[in-house]
């Protein structure tokens, strides 16, 4: 029994017949691949040929044209087999190879399309990531560019809030602060007083100081008047200027 894939390319093309697989040998591995079913194999090359007119494989190298030899044997897994064009006994131009690996049949590829493969994989793989860069990119006129991330959300909702520890007040600015309200107290003292949280306030009772007599505070301003008045002795006039005698 086969099965056979079939596309375009042969390159992605597989064939194996399960009742071959057991007794594979490299005396009957080119028999195996000459299968009809087999859709690498070339009815037209000489090794029909050869196999009609019951001929042994020598009778190759005495033909011109397309061929198929077992360049490689690996038992009991592996086999290579080439298919190449014949020009003479002694030269041979080679045109596709063929590994069998556990029965399987495929088609090696050549060099050129092995280039070509990598290479359209990279540059679609680099097309992907522009295109993915592309998505992520905003633009605001007033803002310029940014970069948004499709998981910056959540990472950003993931991530524990860290609380920011308050630092203490130094000593300048308790003892300030101190100073401020002791001010304010004393100069707008309460008018009301509450002993206990949920009970009616209490009026306070504010002392008056006693306003000082009138006579002391005219005494204190007329004892600045009399040291201001204080007699100031005289200065003394500049001397005489005397004319010297010649």
């Amino acid at each position: 029994m086969s099965t056979v894939d079939f596309r375009d390319n042969l390159l992605g093309i597989s064939w194996v017949d399960s009742g071959w697989v057991p007794i594979l040998n490299p005396g009957n591995v080119l028999d195996y691949f000459s299968e009809r079913s087999n859709p690498f194999y070339d009815r037209t090359c000489n090794n029909e040929v050869v196999k009609m007119q019951r001929l042994t494989l020598e009778h190759l190298n005495q033909m011109v044209g397309v061929e198929y030899i077992l360049l490689h044997a690996q038992e009991p897994i592996l086999y290579i087999i080439r298919k190449q064009q014949r020009q003479s006994p002694t030269q041979v131009v080679p045109m596709a190879d063929y590994y069998i690996i556990a029965g399987v049949v495929y088609q090696a590829p050549d060099l050129g399309t092995v280039i070509s493969s990598r290479a359209l994989s990279a540059v679609h793989g680099i097309q992907s990531a522009f295109d993915e860069a592309m998505s992520y990119c905003r633009y605001h006129p007033s803002k310029g560019y940014w970069w948004h991330f499709k998981d910056q959300e959540e990472r950003e909702k993931a991530k524990p809030k860290s609380k920011k520890k308050e630092e203490p007040s130094s000593l300048f600015q308790r003892h300030r602060v101190d100073t401020l309200l002791l001010d304010l107290r004393s100069k707008f003292p309460p008018t009301f007083y509450q002993p206990k949280p949920g009970e009616k306030p209490i009026p306070v009772e504010v002392k008056k100081e006693p306003e000082p007599p009138a006579e002391t505070v005219k005494q204190e301003e007329r004892e600045p008047a009399t040291k201001s008045s204080a007699p100031v002795p005289p200065s003394k006039p500049p001397p005489e200027k005397r004319a010297r005698l010649q």
